[in-house]
């Protein structure tokens, strides 16, 4: 049974505006903005436009909005809504929106005590820094270098900081220097509901590049179980047509060996 709440007249008004886009609205996605900066956040607005409308409303507003809303099974995303987060409302579906803010993220600089999200590395190659304490810091590193026209050059690209190990004070100053930016800022998808297929998505994330890795394998994978089984389409007809043709040169081969067997044992006899 819903629980009745006091409203003011105040709180209303943006509940049911809230209500309005709910149900105006395919998407209903749930963002982390923990530790935005404010002006991040407003740019990430202006990128959303036509996109999305964000809102950043109180818990209990949001709740109210819920509970008086058509969409009954949006019920399901009340325990999703924490603090520090935003709510979007688009007519995208949440795989697109989620996408969509994957791509508006920025990079951001690293902080000591920081997880690192995967291994961090300096590269091999030329750097702008000039010899000077950067010396002893990319040493303290284990860092090889050498002095090349009045610059510091990296020898050997090294690992600083190794996934799921936190990030040193040294690691960060140097990365700095070097303008390395291993994280990203922006939205963080937590959870969407869909209008359409009344459901609610939870952990949604947006790997792209896995993905399209995960595509690649799996297209390596059936191009060749396709020609295998003569599966005629326009990626295999090329390979099936040149199967073909060594298999006519085999066969070819194969008659006129025989036809000369045929012949040589026929002079035999005579």
């Amino acid at each position: 049974m819903t629980e009745k709440r006091k409203v003011s007249p105040q709180k209303k008004k943006v509940a049911d505006e809230l209500k309005k886009l709910i149900e105006g609205n395919r998407t209903i996605l749930i963002a982390s903005i923990k530790n935005l900066p404010g002006s991040q956040f407003q740019e990430i607005k202006k990128k959303l436009r036509g996109k999305a409308v964000v809102k950043v409303p109180k818990k209990n507003i949001m709740l109210i909005a819920i509970e008086s809303s058509k969409n009954k099974e949006i019920a399901n995303l009340k325990e999703q809504i924490k603090e520090s987060t935003a709510i979007l409302f688009s007519k995208l579906d949440c795989f697109e929106l989620a996408s969509e803010l994957e791509n508006i993220k920025s990079p951001a600089k690293a902080k000591a005590g920081q997880i690192a999200p995967e291994n961090i590395e300096i590269p091999e190659g030329p750097t702008d820094l000039v010899p000077g304490p950067a010396i002893s810091e990319l040493g303290a590193l284990g860092i090889k270098i050498q002095i090349d026209k009045g610059k510091i050059l990296i020898k050997e690209a090294k690992i600083i900081a190794k996934k799921g190990e936190k990030i040193s004070q040294g690691a960060c100053d140097i990365m700095n220097k070097l303008g390395i930016k291993p994280f990203t800022i922006g939205f963080v998808s937590l959870a969407a509901f869909d209008s359409e297929d009344k459901k609610v998505y939870v952990d949604i994330k947006i790997d792209r590049e896995g993905a399209i890795k995960q595509l690649k394998e799996a297209y390596g994978k059936a191009l060749p179980f396709a020609v295998a089984i003569a599966y005629p389409c326009q990626e295999t007809i090329g390979f099936l047509l040149a199967k073909a043709n060594s298999h006519a040169k085999v066969l070819e081969a194969l008659q006129s060996s025989k036809n000369t067997q045929s012949e040589n044992s026929g002079e035999e006899e005579k």
